[in-house]
């Protein structure tokens, strides 16, 4: 019952406006924002022109924010919108991947095969729904088992492409049912991979495989990885591993290799550069890759090796496994003269040297001598000028990345602590008090989430059909990703908790770049846009944790509803979304929340801060 003076104030100031209206008057206001702005940029410029280009991209940055908050807040503002979920996508796209088309990158006209490159230009999908799980998807087993058999309808591959894939992948893999076995690392075989990986370390001079580290090996760039056996072996060494290849509908390395538990993503570099800063990894390696080092058709001859040169650290290894040659005698190593001479005579161009050759492998250092590069005479190759410190999908350069960059720093003389000291973070430009605040954040961090998260993600999790529950450290999150990994604190957070994770660490294009940074920690990183679908199958993450994302997304194009949806696309059902942001991108991201059908609640962090904890859960749903 309404008390006596509020009857009284609404006589006096009239029936109070449905909150419909008001928000109507609300967007009415933004969108007249929007249209005067957009008429008025004209007399703007010319003030601007003398203002400083400051003035003028503050201004157009908050003209854009401002038509998305209008999209958004109208999207709010229906009362029917607010109470419907998205629906489910068609069967057809279940394995969706966007940014590759090829039907469409040839109709766009793209050739000689950059029509298998990623172009989100022409993958601008209108119809807002959520990628279902196949018919036969199964929740995955717990780590480490699911490392070793995955469930067949996880993936996207047919029995008759399993034996039709050749003798190496049926040694490795074991097709039963429904589940695909691979041989596990554990016994005394595993497909060769050991007595591969220790022919590698001999070829390098080490006693053993294990030496890979006290080497200066502590990352790899795996590409065409097969189905991440290697990697996986890598892994258990404690060498971070990432597998790259390109997208495949069927059959896929990469969906595969993320099935297994190990970092993988997609990555070609056909005409443009791969999302990742020079000196980025220890080594590059190529078993049976299927890539044509020596050839490029129109473009400069050698072009890839000089993007492998681009983002290999000086002292590091080039290993090129190629395929097997079955004829015997004197025309084998003839055939290998003429296979590999205009290798020769590129890498000799790019400084690398030969270091070794057995059997159908050979391994190239590049040099740490900075003297090469000026000593070389009537090089063909140039030495780039500048140095790329953010390369996102650029296109391939002819040049090679000469040792300008403060970051040229042999493997070998690299301490083997993966804590950066002051020296090391001098050479980033951070400052060791961020740097260390960032670490001891996350601590704490972690800490919250488990004990939010862990009366559901262990032993206690509850009890599916015909699923028995697992007993310690079995658990269900094995892939993680960090969307705003800043200095790479959470996944120090899960390495000092021993947690069984691996974290692909993403730091935004936009934001300050710490790629380096995470990179020289041993750590697995990638740059991207977040206004853009990220490059990796569907239902690849176990969780995804985004620490102030969504605030700095709101200076940008983003709409906020896209990237939860690309986040909803590449989560697993029963995955984990932890957010922390501002109250108000929070109190937004929770009503969209409620569209994709998540499990959400708030949390209030309870530390005097404007800041709030969103924690969801990925439902697992059919239909």
């Amino acid at each position: 019952m309404r008390s006596p003076w509020f009857n009284k104030l609404t006589l006096l100031l009239g029936p109070r406006p449905p909150l419909s209206w008001l928000l109507l008057c609300l967007i009415s206001v933004l969108a007249l924002i929007t249209v005067l702005g957009s008429s008025s940029s004209n007399a703007f410029d010319a003030v601007a022109s003398t203002s400083g280009p400051d003035i003028y991209t503050n201004y157009r940055r908050l003209k854009e924010q401002a038509a998305v908050d209008y999209l958004e807040l109208r999207s709010l503002s229906s009362g029917a919108s607010k109470q419907k979920e998205f629906s489910l996508c068609g069967k057809e796209r279940e394995n969706f991947v966007p940014c590759y088309n090829v039907s469409a990158n040839l109709l766009a006209g793209y050739k000689d095969g950059e029509e298998f490159d990623r172009h989100c230009e022409l993958s601008r999908v209108e119809e807002k729904c959520l990628v279902r799980p196949p018919k036969e998807y199964k929740t995955p087993l717990r780590w480490p088992a699911g490392r070793d058999v995955i469930w067949s309808g996880n993936v996207k591959i047919t029995k008759d492409q399993f034996l039709s894939s050749g003798s190496m992948t049926k040694r490795m893999m074991l097709l039963e049912e429904n589940q695909i076995a691979f041989h596990s690392d554990d016994g005394s075989i595993f497909d060769g991979v050991k007595d591969y990986s220790r022919q590698i370390a001999e070829m390098l001079g080490l006693g053993s495989d294990s030496d890979f580290i006290q080497a200066g090996v502590r990352t790899v760039l795996d590409i065409g990885c097969g189905f991440g056996s290697f990697g996986s072996h890598l892994l258990s060494l404690k060498v971070m591993a990432v597998c790259i290849a390109e997208y495949e509908a069927t059959g896929s390395q990469v969906q595969l290799a993320l099935e297994r538990g190990l970092p993988a993503m997609i990555g070609n570099f056909i005409s443009k550069q791969l999302p990742y800063p020079s000196l980025s990894f220890d080594m590059v390696h190529c078993a049976q890759c299927g890539v044509v080092w020596d050839e490029k058709g129109t473009q400069t001859e050698g072009m890839l090796l000089l993007e492998v040169d681009r983002v290999l650290k000086p002292g590091g290894y080039f290993v090129l496994t190629s395929p097997s040659l079955k004829s015997n005698g004197s025309s084998v190593n003839m055939k290998k003269r003429i296979m590999f001479t205009p290798l020769e005579t590129i890498t000799q161009e790019i400084c690398w040297t030969l270091l070794a050759q057995q059997d159908e492998t050979f391994i190239w250092q590049k040099t740490s001598d900075v003297q090469c590069y000026s000593s070389r005479k009537q090089a063909s190759v140039p030495v780039c000028r500048g140095h790329d410190s953010q390369s996102y999908y650029q296109p391939l350069v002819s040049c090679i990345t000469g040792p300008s960059s403060s970051r040229w720093n042999p493997i070998q003389n690299r301490s083997s602590s993966l804590l950066l000291s002051p020296e090391d973070l001098e050479v980033h430009g951070v400052h060791p008090g961020d740097y260390y605040e960032d670490i001891q954040l996350s601590r704490s961090a972690l800490k919250n989430y488990w004990s939010l998260l862990t009366p559901l993600i262990f032993s206690d999790h509850p009890k599916r059909p015909g699923d028995e529950d697992p007993l310690p450290p079995f658990n269900m999150v094995r892939n993680v990703m960090d969307m705003n990994a800043h200095y790479g604190g959470l996944n120090w957070a899960f390495l000092e908790e021993k947690k069984s994770v691996w974290v692909m660490n993403v730091v935004p294009v936009g934001a300050p770049n710490t790629l380096p940074l995470i990179l020289d920690q041993g750590f697995a990183g990638v740059l991207h846009d977040w206004c853009e679908p990220f490059p990796t199958y569907p239902r690849t993450y176990d969780m995804l944790h985004a620490n102030g994302l969504l605030s700095h997304l709101s200076h940008h194009r983003c709409s906020m509803m896209d990237v939860l949806l690309e986040m909803d696309r590449i989560l697993r059902p029963e995955g984990w979304i932890v957010l922390c942001d501002k109250v108000r991108a929070i109190e937004m991201a929770r009503t969209f929340a409620s569209q994709i059908r998540w499990e959400a609640r708030v949390i209030d962090l309870q530390n005097g801060s404007d800041q709030r904890l969103l924690v969801c859960q990925k439902p697992f749903v059919r239909k």
